[in-house]
Order: C-alpha cells, then sequence, then structure tokens
C-alpha cells in the first residue's frame, strides 16, 4: 500500500463521510519531508491542489536545496493529484508574499494554510547565541506571522479560510527548549488571537501539537535506540496528517483550538483559569503564600476564548457584572505616514 492510499484509509476510520477538499487550494509550508510531506499527500488524496512549499534547510535552518520539494510535488503528480513546488523562504515577507501568490496565480484561489514550516535548535539558554535565536524565531514566529499576513487579505476578502499553526509539547516545557518553546509559544498567541479576528470573516484558526517520528525529533533523541524505536513504531508522521486534514478541513466545527496528535491519540491542549481565591481584604504576599494550594486547584476551571472572556470572569468573581465575554477594543490607531 503506497503512502496516499494508508493514509486515506486511515483517515476514514470512525468517520460516515470521508472528508473532501474538492475545488480548495491549500498551502503547506515546510512541507518537502516529515510532517509537511505527509499533510499534503493526504490534502492532494483528498482532492486538494497543494502548493508544497520547502526551502530544503537542515534541522537547524542551515542550507538549502528545492530538491524536497520538488520530489513532494511530483510524487502528488504522480498519483493523480495537483501540485506546484514552491522554495520561496516565508521567513522572510517578501518569501511569504511570493508564496501566496504562486498560489493565487496557478489557481485563482487560497481556501487553507498549513503553517508547519519549522528548524530545531535545541541547547540550554546560556548556550544559544544570538545567530541561534534569530534563526528559530524568525522561522517559526516570523515564518507563521508572515505567512497569516499574506493570506489573511485573500481570505477575508472570500469569506472563507482554514488555518492550521503548529504548536509543540515544547510548550510544556524541559531543559534545552527556552527559545524553541519562546516561538511555540507566540503561534499559539497567534492561534488565539486571529481565531477571535477571523471569527467574523469565516476564518477559522488552529492548531495541531503533533508528536511524531520527524528528523527533529529523532535528532533531538541523541541516539537513544529505545526511545527511537518507540517513538517510529507508535508515532508514525502521517497519523498526525489526519488530524491537520480534519482542522483543514470546511466542516471543522471550531476555531482557536490546539489538537494533540500523538499516534493513534487525539486529545486537546488548552489554556484554563482556575476559580482562584477572592480575598475579603487587599491581598498581600502573606495572603497569596497561605491560599496557593486553593488558588493551585484544577478541579473547576475555564477556558476563556478571549481576553473579553477572561475579564468577565474576573468580574464575575468579584462580584461585578455577568459571564457575558466584554466586549473590548484592544486596537491601536495606525500611525500617519
Amino acid at each position: 500500500m503506497d503512502s496516499l492510499d494508508s493514509l486515506d484509509s486511515l483517515d476514514s476510520l470512525g468517520s460516515k463521510d470521508t472528508l473532501r477538499y474538492e475545488g480548495r487550494v491549500a498551502v503547506v509550508t515546510g512541507a518537502g519531508r516529515g510532517l509537511g510531506r505527509e499533510y499534503a499527500l493526504l490534502l492532494a488524496a483528498r482532492g486538494a491542489r497543494v502548493v508544497v512549499n520547502d526551502v530544503g534547510t537542515g534541522i537547524d535552518g542551515r542550507g538549502a536545496s528545492g530538491s524536497p520539494a520538488h520530489a513532494v510535488a511530483e510524487e502528488v503528480r504522480a498519483s493523480g493529484g495537483h501540485a506546484i513546488a514552491d522554495v520561496q523562504d516565508i521567513a522572510t515577507t517578501a518569501g511569504a508574499r511570493a508564496l501566496t501568490s504562486a498560489a493565487l496565480e496557478q489557481w485563482g484561489r487560497l481556501d487553507v494554510l498549513v503553517n508547519n514550516a519549522g528548524i530545531s535548535i535545541l541547547r540550554p539558554l546560556g548556550e544559544l547565541s544570538d545567530q541561534d535565536c534569530s534563526r528559530v524565531l524568525d522561522t517559526h514566529v516570523g515564518g507563521t506571522l508572515n505567512m497569516l499576513r499574506a493570506v489573511w487579505p485573500h481570505m477575508a476578502g472570500s469569506g472563507y479560510g482554514r488555518i492550521v499553526n503548529t504548536c509543540s509539547d515544547a510548550l510544556f516545557g524541559d531543559t534545552g527548549l527556552s527559545v524553541y518553546a519562546a516561538g511555540k509559544g507566540a503561534v499559539l498567541g497567534l492561534t488565539t488571537s486571529l481565531a477571535a479576528e477571523g471569527a467574523g470573516l469565516g476564518i477559522k484558526v488552529n492548531a495541531v501539537v503533533p508528536i511524531a517520528a520527524t528528523r527533529m525529533s529523532l535528532e533531538a533523541l541523541q541516539g537513544d535506540e529505545q526511545m527511537t524505536a518507540v517513538l517510529s513504531d507508535l508515532f508514525p508522521a502521517r497519523h498526525a496528517a489526519a488530524v491537520v486534514a480534519f482542522l483543514a478541513h470546511e466542516s471543522v466545527p471550531c476555531t482557536g483550538e490546539l489538537l494533540h496528535a500523538a499516534g493513534r491519540r487525539v486529545g486537546r491542549v488548552f489554556l484554563g483559569v482556575t476559580e482562584g481565591v477572592v480575598s475579603e481584604e487587599d491581598p498581600t504576599p502573606e495572603s497569596v503564600s497561605e491560599h496557593f494550594p486553593r488558588i493551585r486547584r484544577t478541579e473547576d476551571f475555564r477556558t476563556p476564548h478571549s481576553v473579553g472572556a477572561s475579564m468577565a470572569f474576573s468580574l464575575a468573581r468579584l462580584g461585578v457584572g455577568g459571564a457575558e465575554p466584554l466586549a473590548l477594543d484592544l486596537t491601536t490607531p495606525a500611525a500617519r505616514q
């Protein structure tokens, strides 16, 4: 069974209606290898026309090669699908705009964006160079933001868009992940903020948190044979593709959410706010210390979908107002030229 067929059969399990993408145009960044390749193959197998973007760098962002993107695009076409290759560097605004233009010039529309491109430099904070930090943040934060800014006017103009960003278990923290986690934290903020901004425009923005055997993850294991075998056996990249395809479909019921794609397990990752403690008097460091166990209790919690919802929750706990989200205007007027 080839890659396209195996993905098609896997993702249709447990679903009465096969999710299709005929008439849709999808851009997948970092699609020349690993996760991105699987995303591109599955979307194309389900009928989407796909722009396969990959600058072809090494894991650490060094070097460049057009071969991976062209190879995946050819693989799609050989299987009867529609794809073009693109080697623009989306870490630059010009590259992101050129990639967006390539999709529009080829097929006249752009419906789906999968922000998957990334690099990995995992070192303790004290060992990170300025160049290391710049390369990671330019790719994860800059690349994601550049693509969002490039596609947004077109999606808003058509009244439709599906965006899937890429976050990471690095959000939970661990040694050596500081700058990588900082980049993924920024992507989380972009996801939740633009979900709110896109709600009235027909644009849904979600994110995937994949665990998969890729060049990056296997390199991070530093030759641990047992963990390498576990990762390769239980977390093939094709499993995460099913989750991304779901989030990229017109029928996706959510926006602003993160789905954990961990092998055959799919879960939700979310930011929650505990009920906390309301003091009768002004809080002091000592009162915070005294009530800290109750403050941390997670039995009762909320998952605010906006700043206004979070503020409303705090006000309600203080006995002011109801539970309806506040209508806040948080925009700053553009500077006059």
